[in-house]
Formats: C-alpha cells, sequence, structure tokens
C-alpha cells in the first residue's frame, strides 16, 4: 500500500478524495513536526513514533572496502503496539 492507496481507503470514509487527501497530509505533516521537537507520537493500539539516536561508528566503504567514520545522527523509530502485532499474527 502506497500514500494513494492509503487515500483510496480513508476517501470511503469522508465525502471526497480531496478531504481524504488532506487528512492523510495532515497526520504526515504533524507526526513529522512532532518529530522535530523530539516529541513522542503515541497512537494507543496502533504504536509510537519516537526520535532515537544513532551512535558514531566505523563502516566500510562498499566498493573499496576501506574503513570510513560514518557520523552520530538522529533517526525516526516505530514501535509498534500490542493490538498491532496481535493483529499480524
Amino acid at each position: 500500500m502506497n500514500k494513494g492507496d492509503l487515500v483510496n481507503e480513508v476517501a470511503k470514509v469522508v465525502k471526497t478524495k480531496k478531504e481524504a487527501k488532506a487528512a492523510v497530509n495532515c497526520v504526515f505533516s504533524t507526526i513529522t513536526k512532532a518529530l522535530k521537537k523530539k516529541d513522542t507520537v503515541t497512537l494507543i493500539g496502533f504504536g509510537a513514533f519516537k526520535v532515537a539516536q544513532r551512535k558514531a561508528r566505523k563502516g566500510r566503504h562498499p566498493q573499496t572496502g576501506k574503513e570510513i567514520k560514518i557520523k552520530a545522527k538522529k533517526v525516526p523509530r516505530f514501535v509498534p503496539g500490542k493490538a498491532l502485532k496481535d493483529a499480524i499474527t
């Protein structure tokens, strides 16, 4: 499923596809803004989006095999909730 498919599913519940697209875009932008502020977005029963710190580490250049340094950075993480885990097992 991609974003267009998600919009089509939401459009089945709301009045128009335009409203569905606006709703989906609003959800995504709100989650993004919260993560930029290092907040955690928790959707009960679904899961939680949060920001994690990835440590600096050493890696290898895939073509040359030469060792390189990979900088520390912040990455988004998703932790599924119990209801989501139970739904897919």
